[in-house]
């Protein structure tokens, strides 16, 4: 017998998973396309799934760290990593973030998700606000609430920078943390090294007047994914209550492999507490430990990054033909993503009249950016081509 009212999961997962994931609607409304038309007809843009092969010297050092027989490779480690890993970890950093780390400030994580869901564990107390900038990736919702926390949504300005007037206005004696995704999922965004320095300021001016730290997180999965010649600020350098998260998932086009870190400001106020905390919550959030055989895999590859021309290259094709086919297009300085002003304002209604053309984009309202859409160019150049029709007929409609 069905019981009345009865729901096979608790009421809050029940509504989230109501508004699931954008992305993966789409994803799913592609699966069934390619199945009637056959993959080849179906030009899909919707997940942020490199592409792009990894280096070969990732497939040589993996097939030597699987057959050289190194004791113990299989078994249990530090919850924070090994030693050696954290140790080439941490030199790289300080040698991109221009500040000093060592192994004691990193920790190995499952990818930068599991270092973000760690992290907010870690430092929020139920009801505690975190920052974030919208457009966001929108998983952060999730993320937060995992720890008890509550999101506070502050809007970019027009070219998807910091408002630092937005920001201070959003700051409350609750606010525990401000995180930034640089470069940003879903606008390529390279936030300046002006407005992180300007940010950073304001921190330790509100850390003053409350009394309390106010974290900076850093997302930076995409931090070698940058065109243009264009540069990514520390972080870490810029603020000394940082805390950065990331993965070798898109600079080693690995991402089902689930390796990151989370790294540590080494002045970060309560240091010991912090990094005893976060090794314990590594384990106890049912990580345990990073994956080993990729720890020892990613010793070796540090400053080893897929080749980011062949996303340049991506992403002109993709906005040359939409500048051909009409669209108003501005190139993003990183990422693989272009998330560019829907022609009409209703963003679903469009991604639904180019889904008409077997074209599958993601709706920018699923990030916080309504009236926009997102088209990941991490494709066959065949798929970039093959769509430039059905974008001009689309357009052409609300001409």
């Amino acid at each position: 017998m069905e019981l009345e009212g009865n729901m096979a999961v608790a009421r809050k997962i029940h509504d989230y998973v109501t508004q699931a994931s954008w992305i993966r609607k789409m994803f799913e409304e592609g699966v069934l396309l390619k199945k009637r038309f056959g993959a080849e007809n179906v030009f899909d843009f919707t997940l942020g799934n490199p592409n792009v092969p990894p280096p070969d010297e990732f497939i040589q050092i993996l097939q030597k760290t699987v057959t050289e027989g190194t004791p113990g490779i299989h078994g249990y480690m530090s919850n924070a990593g090994y030693e050696d890993t954290r140790e080439a970890v941490a030199e790289y950093l300080s040698k991109d973030q221009g500040i000093k780390i060592s192994k004691e400030q990193i920790i190995m994580t499952c990818g930068a998700a599991g270092a973000l869901n760690v992290t907010l564990k870690v430092i929020l107390d139920p009801g505690d606000e975190v920052i974030v900038p919208s457009p966001f990736f929108m998983e952060y919702r999730f993320y937060i609430d995992n720890a008890n926390g509550k999101m506070v949504l502050v809007p970019a300005r027009p070219d998807f920078g910091l408002d630092l007037d937005a920001i201070e206005k959003a700051i409350t004696p609750k606010t525990k943390a401000v995180l930034l995704n640089s470069p940003n999922n879903p606008t390529g965004k390279v936030y300046d090294a002006e407005s992180l320095q300007a940010l950073a300021d304001l921190l330790e001016e509100k850390n003053r007047e409350f009394g309390h730290v106010i974290y900076l997180i850093g997302d930076e999965p995409y931090r070698e994914i940058v065109f243009d010649d264009i540069q990514v600020p520390s972080l870490l350098g810029a603020y000394r209550h940082s805390i950065c998260a990331s993965s070798y998932s898109k600079t080693l086009s690995i991402p089902g492999e689930r390796i990151g870190y989370l790294a540590i400001n080494p002045d970060i106020a309560d240091y010991k507490e912090l990094m005893d905390g976060l090794m314990l919550y590594n384990r106890v959030l049912g990580f345990v430990n990073a994956p080993a055989i990729m720890q020892r895999v990613i010793t070796r590859m540090q400053g080893i990054h897929v080749d980011v021309v062949q996303y340049k290259r991506k992403r002109d094709l993709l906005c040359d033909g939409l500048v051909s086919c009409g669209y108003d297009i501005k190139k993003p300085d990183a990422t693989f993503y272009l998330f560019t002003k829907s022609p009409i304002e209703d963003d679903l209604e469009f991604v639904r009249e180019l889904l008409r053309r077997r074209i599958l984009v993601v709706p920018g309202r699923g990030f916080g950016g309504p009236g926009y859409i997102r088209i990941a160019f991490c494709v066959d150049d065949a798929t970039i081509t093959g769509a430039m029709e059905g974008f001009a007929e689309t357009l052409k409609q609300y001409s």
